[in-house]
């Protein structure tokens, strides 16, 4: 199956490849494309519990889906990952 989520936070190329680094690392998830200018993520997954599972690795990155609440610390998560993404070209 696949799924679009529209995240916040998500502003630049540092911030995707971080996205695309850490969900391509996780079991059962593949086809990661981030576009930054539409704040989306894409991906295949195969069960309900794997689509949990990248939600919940997307805020703990500090990338919430528009469906949840964008916290201070989900604001300083994301810079967070974005200079982390920046550094690992």
């Amino acid at each position: 199956m696949k799924e679009s989520i529209i995240v916040q936070n998500l502003k630049c190329g540092g911030c995707a490849r971080t996205i695309t680094n850490k969900l391509s690392e996780m079991e059962n998830i593949s086809e990661v494309v981030v576009v930054p200018e539409e704040s989306s993520v894409t991906f295949a997954y195969n069960t309900s519990d794997d689509l949990s599972k990248v939600k919940e690795r997307l805020i703990n990155l500090g990338y919430p889906s528009v469906d949840n609440k964008n916290t201070l610390a989900s604001k300083a998560k994301s810079f967070v990952s974005c200079a982390t993404g920046k550094m690992a070209k």
